[in-house]
């Protein structure tokens, strides 16, 4: 199995960044474009949101607690909602009817609709798909130890990204267990299940259980 792409990872139809993303194979090749792809949607947006200060556009239904921090570019989708002690640390793009939660920072991500971070969470430099669920305390950590390139590899298969930052492709409705690791370039399979306190490095196909990295089974 190759490494997976854009395509088999996600259901464009639920972010704002479908034109973007379906000029590009993987991706972490969207990354650098993200404060590029958030200033050209917010030059689009209607009456519906509102810019609150200049480059972060809020829709008028989401709920902001006055106890977040927000930082430009970002734009957050209708009905979301930002809990008290967020983070938002710019190059955001967060759907609808999403939760971003207490302490869970989020930096230079792409966030599909009803994606729940929730508590106490890190997702940099990563793209999270629909109805993804990041348990409490799980990162996605976007930078090695030996501070060198990322690279991807999967069964023979190896990409180099370009990148020294890369968090996490999270595919469509997956779940990630409480206290867990997806290290620098991970990628999860839609529908996949990451139990709770994994270190997980490497791709996760789509529809499977991580038990451990040496134990991963089809899911029933």
């Amino acid at each position: 199995m190759s490494i997976p792409k854009i395509t088999a990872l996600f259901d464009l139809s639920h972010t704002s960044a479908r034109p973007w993303l379906e000029k590009a194979e993987y991706g972490h090749e969207v990354l650098e474009k993200i404060p590029e792809i958030i200033r050209e949607i917010q030059s689009t947006l209607g009456d519906d949101y509102e810019q609150i200060r200049p480059q972060i556009f809020v829709a008028k239904d989401a709920t902001i607690s006055p106890l977040a921090t927000i930082e430009a570019p970002t734009i957050i989708g209708h009905r979301t909602e930002v809990r008290p002690g967020a983070y938002i640390r710019g190059s955001a793009l967060i759907g609808d009817d999403c939760v971003i939660g207490n302490s869970t920072e989020i930096k230079n991500a792409i966030l599909f609709d009803r994606v729940q971070v929730p508590h106490y969470n890190y997702v940099g430099d990563s793209i999270l798909g629909y109805r993804a669920h990041m348990g409490a305390g799980a990162i996605a950590s976007n930078f090695r130890a030996d501070h060198g390139e990322v690279v991807l590899r999967h069964e023979g298969t190896q990409i180099s990204t370009g990148r020294r930052k890369l968090g996490a492709m999270v595919g469509d409705l997956a779940e990630v267990g409480c206290g867990s690791v997806l290290c620098p370039g991970a990628i999860i399979g839609s529908e996949s299940i990451i139990y709770p306190l994994s270190r997980v490095r490497g791709v996760v196909k789509e529809r499977m259980i991580f038990k451990s990295q040496d134990k991963i089974v089809d899911r029933k």
